[in-house]
């Protein structure tokens, strides 16, 4: 039987030290060349709405641990200004609705093993990123978090913040005071640490040991200019980079890796963040169709990967770097890897929807 598993079922079972650890998992897998994975690619259609554009997006990947998964997002796109930021909105049928799937296969003989709904597991997955990095790259005795945004994504990168460092004290600012003061109020309750609500940006800066920006913001939101020796940067939204002024001040970069190439063409091999497709392609995009493509490895001078940390090199050489964080472009390995520790998770609990694998089979050969 295949399982639908949603995205109730996943909040119930998924921890994040569950996802922090598969997806090291699958990190040291593809440093090993035991997972392979690719670039999300988007395929953006303009619509009959001449401000919104169809988007469907797809990143893929696995391992010889046993999973494969593809991704697939079937989104409208579209920008909105919201308390004076401009901010990257999209809904698919209708506002407050998404559809966003991971098919998730067995590499041993191919079996659709569950359809799984995308929500839950991808601000987990997002958040186990900070996490990782924060582990890496920041002061060991790191203990108080400055943050931009009080959303979902804030909600997970505290829970992957306090896994991998003993956090004391959390400073946050998001442009809507009920909204940061609810989740104040929530953090000092889940954690038990103490919590400072901040009525301007740059106040979160002063005294934190890590500074996170976690916001659906269209434009970058960090601001190098106060930045502190020794603070350790995570960035979510915006271009996905971090201001320029920050970029200046990095001292060292931390990016997880790159997807590899195919078999013998490895001059195909791309570090971007995703490729995009686009019909009318002259023709102006919302959202993220005003970047062709994603960016790619930046400061090169100043990188180190996983595969090197894993290695036994350095990440951060000493106490006043400023350190950044990111990703890659090897989202389709996140998937295939947490994907299957929920698709285990519910095996073992009994849970999810049971569907006849029948039902995706045929007799005639494709």
């Amino acid at each position: 039987m295949t399982l639908i598993i949603n995205n109730e079922i996943v909040s119930r079972i998924l921890t994040m030290r569950d996802t922090i650890d598969a997806l090291e998992q699958a990190y040291a897998d593809l440093a090993l060349g035991e997972a392979v994975c690719r670039p999300r690619i988007d395929i953006r259609i303009p619509s009959p709405d001449p401000q919104k554009n169809y988007q469907w997006g797809t990143m893929e990947g696995g391992s010889t641990r046993g999973y494969f998964a593809i991704r697939m997002k079937s989104d409208m796109i579209y920008e909105t200004t919201y308390n004076g930021a401009r901010t990257q909105e999209k809904y698919c049928v209708e506002p407050g609705t998404f559809c966003g799937l991971i098919l998730l296969t067995s590499i041993v003989n191919g079996e659709p093993l569950a359809f799984v709904n995308d929500g839950v597991l991808q601000h987990m997955r997002v958040g186990a990123d900070g996490g990782i990095g924060v582990k890496y790259m920041s002061n060991p005795d790191a203990e108080v978090i400055g943050m931009l945004g009080s959303g979902g994504m804030a909600r997970t990168h505290m829970q992957s913040f306090t896994l991998v460092r003993n956090v004391r004290k959390l400073k946050v600012f998001s442009p809507t005071p009920a909204n940061r003061e609810a989740f104040a109020a929530e953090m000092r309750a889940l954690y038990g640490i103490e919590v400072e609500t901040c009525d301007a940006p740059e106040k979160v800066y002063r005294g934190a040991h890590v500074v996170a920006a976690l916001t659906d913001s269209a434009v970058p939101v960090l601001d190098g200019a106060c930045l502190e020796p020794g603070q350790h940067i995570v960035n979510i939204g915006g271009t996905g980079v971090p201001d320029a002024a920050s970029m200046a001040r990095v001292d060292r970069y931390l990016r997880f890796g790159n997807a590899p190439g195919p078999v013998g063409r490895p001059e195909m091999a791309v570090d971007d963040e995703y490729i995009a497709y686009e019909a009318r392609a002259d023709r102006p995009k919302f959202g993220d169709g005003k970047r062709k493509r994603g960016h790619g490895a930046m400061l090169p001078d100043r990188m180190v990967t996983l595969a090197d940390i894993f290695a036994g090199r350095p990440g951060r050489t000493s106490a006043d770097q400023i350190t950044w964080s990111e990703r890659g472009n090897l989202q389709g390995a996140q998937f295939f890897a947490v994907a299957g520790r929920v698709y285990e998770l519910a095996r073992a609990q009994g849970l999810g929807h049971e569907v006849p694998t029948a039902w995706f089979l045929q007799d005639v050969r494709n």
